[in-house]
């Protein structure tokens, strides 16, 4: 009698040890395949034209993507983590903040640049902890989420900001002219000097200005005003300068630069009073073109605003705001023209009190959640 199968199992388990064979073969080709651990939009300096362009950025565990928009296909570059190295914060470029270098095992330099502090401790956590499990053989785990800044002496400046930023005990935020402008919610180099004396963060004005140049260093501090900006660019020792004209402010904070003006001009400029409520990147269709562009978005709270920029260009001049008193917001489905740009899902929509439409797309579906329910609290809470 012939029998084409193993000698000393039955058909039933022949079946069960092919199954057992195919589910070893697909493991076999899941750890084959790259996981993805982190997407989203990032500012990034070009390797030929030198300009920065917003690029949708997609970290896995062997390496690091980007593409032109989020709906493309192929990616503009793929930068390996073997053997590549991680510089945060960088410091190459002095009119930047919140900038930082992958640097690729062949020697191969890209730049980064994140839209706030948050997001860039985020994706150089990801990347670093992508590097180290590489270099292990490990998988990719996420280790505690609370943010921390490595340092020499034990110092936490992470904490240290924490508590500089306390509205009873931290540095004041003041309103101060100098040369024609008018700086709200910034203090001077000597104040933050002074502060870290007295709260004995410091033993003395050397020793405080090593911590505030830390600070600056690790974009918790930004420079305001022609002074403290070229005290950055001078390359000085200290580049927190103890001067009265050196101007500062803390990162994501309501800092706002105004000149001299006329009277009517003070609504406007009481839109940027609230305390920021969130930030981040979004799609944005154009009311003239209904083109879509990537713009950074700050929700602030009494008064009611969001104010859009163009994120390669920094926070000082919005390219326009909301006020979003009386607003309401939905998901929506469908958008005029936009799978033209194909620009497909998690899409969102503003209308005014003016019955004035935005149309609007988060990076994912969970993000949109939160941006609609963080612009429907202030639009119900805010001025």
């Amino acid at each position: 009698m012939s029998n084409c199968g193993h000698p000393y199992f039955t058909t039933t388990e022949q079946e069960e040890e092919a199954k057992q064979l195919l589910r070893h073969r697909h493991q076999q080709l899941e750890v084959m395949e790259p996981k993805q651990i982190k997407e989203g939009y990032l500012v990034k300096k070009g390797t030929v034209l030198n300009s920065w362009k917003v690029v949708w950025v997609v970290l896995s565990d062997d390496g690091v993507e980007f593409f032109k928009r989020k709906a493309d296909s192929a990616p503009k570059g793929m930068m390996p983590l073997k053997g590549a190295v991680l510089t945060s914060p960088c410091q190459d470029f002095s009119k930047r903040a919140l900038v930082f270098k992958l640097s690729t095992a062949k020697n191969q330099d890209h730049f980064f640049q994140a839209t706030h502090l948050e997001e860039r401790e985020s994706w150089v956590k990801d990347i670093k902890r992508a590097i180290t499990c590489l270099q292990g053989g490990v998988k990719f785990a996420r280790k505690s989420t609370r943010r921390s800044i490595r340092l020499p002496d034990t110092i936490n400046l992470s904490e240290l900001c924490i508590l500089m930023r306390d509205q009873e005990n931290g540095v004041k935020e003041q309103k101060l002219e100098k040369e024609k402008r008018v700086y709200n919610h910034c203090f001077t180099g000597g104040m933050v000097v002074d502060w870290l004396i007295s709260k004995d963060k410091a033993r003395n004005r050397p020793e405080a200005l090593m911590l505030a140049t830390g600070l600056l260093n690790e974009g918790f501090l930004q420079p305001a005003g022609d002074v403290s900006k070229q005290g950055v660019e001078g390359g000085a020792v200290s580049t927190v300068l103890d001067e009265p004209n050196a101007l500062y402010y803390f990162a994501d904070s309501g800092f706002f630069c105004e000149g001299y003006s006329s009277d009517e001009d003070v609504i406007v400029k009481d839109e940027f009073r609230g305390n920021i409520v969130k930030q981040g990147c979004l799609l944005k269709q154009g009311h003239r073109r209904k083109n879509w562009k990537v713009r950074k978005f700050i929700l602030r709270n009494d008064p009611a605003y969001i104010h859009y920029y163009d994120p390669t260009k920094g926070d000082e001049y919005p390219l326009g705001s909301i006020h979003l008193r009386g607003s309401v917001i939905t998901a929506v489905e469908f958008v005029p023209d936009a799978k033209r740009y194909d620009v497909d899902g998690n899409l969102f929509e503003i209308i005014t009190s003016d019955e004035t439409h935005y149309f609007l797309q988060a990076a994912t579906s969970e993000e949109r959640k939160e941006w609609i329910k963080a612009i429907h609290t202030v639009s119900k809470t805010g001025k």
